[in-house]
């Protein structure tokens, strides 16, 4: 099975995670809403008794008669255009008006700012007449308005009250007493606009004490079956919105709860709601993520919805709230879709206590704390195969790649055909491409060197195997004694210079093996090096050789044989490369932590070949008129510098206008300090 598909599977047995979850849910879903329809209970049968205490009035029974007033906060000025109260251009929310029939063409809606009652009354089949004083009898509007007082009040003196309006010109009109006199009423403020068709009328007077009645009729003198509007006797009740009972409700519930007093007839007597705070649903403010997670959690939702109880439906409609009887599950439904869970409970007078908390402040809905949780769960879980899949194309990918570009490196002969590329990651793949990549350049310089190795040694070897085997054919033709002397001296130094191309063959096998019975002793490195340049110097007078640095007093623990072997293979390296007459230079630095020894010669400069080390076996990587060089000498000088703690390196330099190699062989302090006896 390939990698894909085991991390396929090992994600796939993830999914078993918010499945587990989302039966926990729907359990815990259940018990909560039982919990919470106990809790509720409780705090409704509390809130009854404070609310009770208040609502001392006559109560508005089912099929009575009333006119009712809804508060506001919102100021509503007199202008006779309605368009500050609320729903009245019929939008989103319909206007609650309110009627006396349905036959009637009069309609009205009414509030109160618990200072001061205001009404809107619209007639809808004609337009305004306007009154003449010039010509009383003329047909014009006439609107009258009159107040009844609370029984408990009517022993006072003029409880009653009328008033009566007409409009001589659109706008503000004076609203005149009917009795005793018919003087104008300054509290009272009305404006008058005609629409053509139909006809406002706006008015405002103080607020009427609770359980008071109000009436009006609109007709048009000068044709009496034009009359309309409500009974004249008795007047509808004035159902007044409790605000002061409303801010004693909102006091006593909590967040995601809404209370409700209702009439016997059906009328809201007060309503009160603290809403819970809604994370931010605007769209261009909410990052990828939580757009992600409101997504699953809206997902999430509907299906625990799935699982519940179907809720009642409770329509609200003119400002009353038709309610019988509550399911057994306290499950209820409004006009906008919000889901709620209700208690039931009666008042003084048939009234009714509506006490619902909304599930949003549960598990179900998207407040969820531990929703929230599974939702991002299975987000990360989605995610999480997603990156699995991804990251398994990946390697496999890579991992591909790299088996094509080791296959495409090396042909069924064993030869090199190109190199690997230098990764881009720096991880285990990445470390393995890199390796892969500098063994095929090892092997890539291994085979150059064996397939130029038998040109090498040929070229190493012709000389001094001619010379010997000249010197045998002349010793074999009887030439006289002093010829025999010089023809026995040229084999036996053809011979030497034999036996000294196969030393040099084994001499780096032999050095690791003598590094076990050599022993550090101290020595001044300057001393060493200045004496052995010098006799460098003196042995070839065909480069110019050349020590800089200190005289003495350069320390260390060492063996100084070894140090002069290597300092021999870079000088004779930097010879077989530096042109006649050329210069080659030997350079001590001392550092606090280290010694630095440099030679540097002019001449040819070395390739630029990543990743092949020069300092290996079998490697030389200058050509040209030297092509017989069998690249052991610097394989020596490494393997030296090692055992002194060192490490050696090669590099390109341009050194007082001349360029050439410089090789650099760097000592650190801990084998460089030297202690001397006393």
């Amino acid at each position: 099975m390939t990698l894909k598909r085991q991390l396929l599977l090992a994600s796939l047995l993830m999914l078993l995670i918010p499945w587990a979850g989302l039966r926990f849910v729907l359990e815990l879903d259940n018990a909560l809403r039982q919990q919470a329809l106990q809790q509720l209970q409780a705090q409704g049968t509390r809130l009854a008794d404070v609310a009770g205490d208040r609502l001392l009035d006559t109560p508005v029974v089912a099929d009575q008669a009333a006119i009712y007033a809804s508060s506001t906060d919102q100021a509503i000025t007199i202008d006779g255009y309605g368009h500050e109260w609320p729903g009245f251009d019929e939008g989103d929310q319909p206007a609650p008006w309110q009627t006396a029939g349905t036959t009637s063409p009069i309609r009205w809606q009414a509030s109160h700012d618990d200072q001061f009652l205001y009404l809107l009354i619209q007639r809808l089949d004609q337009g305004l007449a306007f009154y003449n004083p010039a010509r009383p009898d003329q047909a014009h509007e006439h609107f009258e308005l009159w107040l009844q007082a609370p029984a408990r009040e009517l022993g006072a003196r003029n409880q009653d009250q009328r008033w009566f309006i007409r409009a001589v010109a659109p706008g503000d009109v004076p609203v005149y007493r009917a009795e005793p006199a018919q003087a104008r009423d300054h509290r009272l403020q009305a404006s008058w606009q005609d629409k053509g068709a139909s006809w406002e009328l706006e008015l405002k007077l103080p607020l009427p004490s609770p359980g008071s009645r109000l009436g009006f009729q609109a007709t048009r003198e000068g044709q009496p079956d034009s009359n309309a509007g409500t009974a004249l006797a008795p007047p509808p009740l004035l159902v007044q919105q409790d605000s002061r009972l409303e801010h004693l409700l909102k006091s006593q519930i909590s967040l995601g709860q809404q209370a409700t007093v209702l009439e016997p007839g059906a009328w809201i007597l007060a309503h009160s709601r603290v809403a819970a705070p809604a994370p931010a649903s605007v769209f261009d403010d909410l990052s990828p993520g939580q757009i992600l997670e409101q997504i699953s959690l809206n997902a999430l939702s509907g299906l625990i919805r799935l699982y519940q109880p179907e809720p009642m439906h409770l329509s609200k409609e003119n400002n009353r709230l038709e309610m019988t009887r509550l399911p057994d599950n306290g499950l209820v439904r409004h006009d906008d879709g919000s889901v709620w869970l209700a208690t039931r409970h009666e008042l003084f007078g048939g009234r009714t206590l509506l006490l619902e908390q909304s599930l949003d402040q549960l598990l179900t809905l998207s407040g969820s704390t531990l929703g929230s949780v599974l939702a991002r769960s299975l987000l990360i879980i989605l995610a999480l195969m997603l990156v699995l899949l991804g990251y398994a194309s990946w390697l496999s990918w890579r991992i591909t790649r790299l088996q094509a570009l080791v296959e495409a490196s090396v042909d069924d002969d064993g030869r090199i055909l190109a190199a690997i590329p230098s990764p881009r990651s720096r991880d285990e793949l990445g470390q393995l491409q890199q390796h892969f990549a500098q063994m095929v350049a090892r092997l890539q310089s291994y085979n150059q060197y064996l397939e130029s190795f038998s040109r090498r040694l040929s070229h190493e070897l012709k000389t001094p195997v001619a010379v010997v085997r000249s010197s045998l054919e002349n010793l074999a033709q009887g030439v006289a004694e002093k010829d025999r002397e010089q023809y026995l001296e040229r084999a036996a130094t053809a011979t030497e210079r034999l036996r000294h191309i196969l030393h040099s063959m084994s001499e780096a096998a032999r050095l690791e093996q003598s590094f076990e019975d050599t022993e550090k002793e101290p020595f001044d490195l300057a001393r060493v090096l200045a004496e052995a340049t010098s006799a460098y110097q003196q042995l070839d007078t065909r480069h110019r050789i050349v020590y800089s640095g200190p005289a003495s007093d350069c320390v260390m623990n060492g063996s100084p044989e070894m140090l002069v072997q290597m300092l021999d293979k870079l000088v004779d390296n930097a010879r077989d490369f530096t042109p006649e007459g050329g210069g080659i230079d030997v350079c001590l630095h001392t550092r606090d932590s280290h010694y630095l020894i440099e030679v540097f010669n002019e001449g040819s400069r070395l390739p630029d070949h990543d990743g092949v080390d020069i300092f290996g076996a079998f490697v030389s990587q200058r050509s040209g008129a030297h092509d017989g060089h069998l690249g052991q000498g610097l394989l020596i000088v490494r393997l030296i510098a090692d055992y002194h703690g060192g490490r050696v390196e090669a590099r390109n330099q341009h050194q007082s206008g001349i360029d050439g190699v410089c090789f650099r062989v760097i000592i650190p302090a801990t084998e460089a300090k030297a202690r001397t006896s006393p």
